[in-house]
């Protein structure tokens, strides 16, 4: 088993606490019964959870607009776990939504797994969104190292130029120098 989905499993079969429901959601290869999961009210957040995660490993759409909330959610591990589906859900919506929750300022302390997403990902959004993204992380005292790190790590193994000026900026800063030299060596030689 996979190690995110053997993680997955493992939190959501304790935070279910209903060993049954648990284990139909875990049994059932019906695409649409996991689906129905997603729409029908009162279900708990751990069965809507499992039942994305589930479609977005299957490649099925439906779950996006869940896994989308997931990924913005407080507890890592549910980011963690949608970062993981959709990245193998392979819906074209997901780099613009990974760039738009990267890019929020207002949920910034959340972006750590968009970031790492929009890396996997590759796409066309990536670069723009970590750079905006890093350029904000770079004021004295900003709170949120770990995302300045998942942006320079990952525009490093982009390997795109554009970041240069950033990551040249990047050195300066104590906890991102080692990581923003390693990216700078990754970048096309001028």
């Amino acid at each position: 088993m996979d190690e995110e989905l053997r993680s997955l499993t493992e939190r959501l079969r304790h935070e279910s606490g209903a060993p049954a429901g648990y284990e139909r959601l875990m049994a059932t290869s019906d695409l649409d019964e996991l689906a129905g999961v997603l729409t029908a009210p009162g279900r708990p957040l751990w069965a809507r959870e499992l039942a994305a995660f589930r479609l977005g490993l299957a490649g099925d759409r439906r779950a996006f607009e869940t896994l989308v909330l997931l990924l913005n959610h407080r507890d890592p591990p549910r980011c963690a776990s949608a970062a993981y589906a959709l990245a193998r859900l392979g819906d074209p919506r997901t780099a613009r939504a990974a760039a738009a929750l990267a890019t929020n300022e207002l949920r910034v302390a959340y972006a750590l797994h968009p970031v790492r997403l929009l890396v996997a990902l590759r796409a066309p959004e990536a670069v723009p969104a970590l750079i905006t993204t890093l350029a904000r992380r770079l004021r004295p005292h900003d709170p949120y190292r770990l995302v300045a790190l998942a942006c320079v790590e990952g525009l490093g193994a982009l390997g795109d130029e554009r970041a240069r000026p950033l990551l040249n900026e990047a050195l300066a800063q104590p906890a991102l120098a080692e990581a923003a030299a390693g990216a700078l060596k990754r970048l096309p030689k001028l």
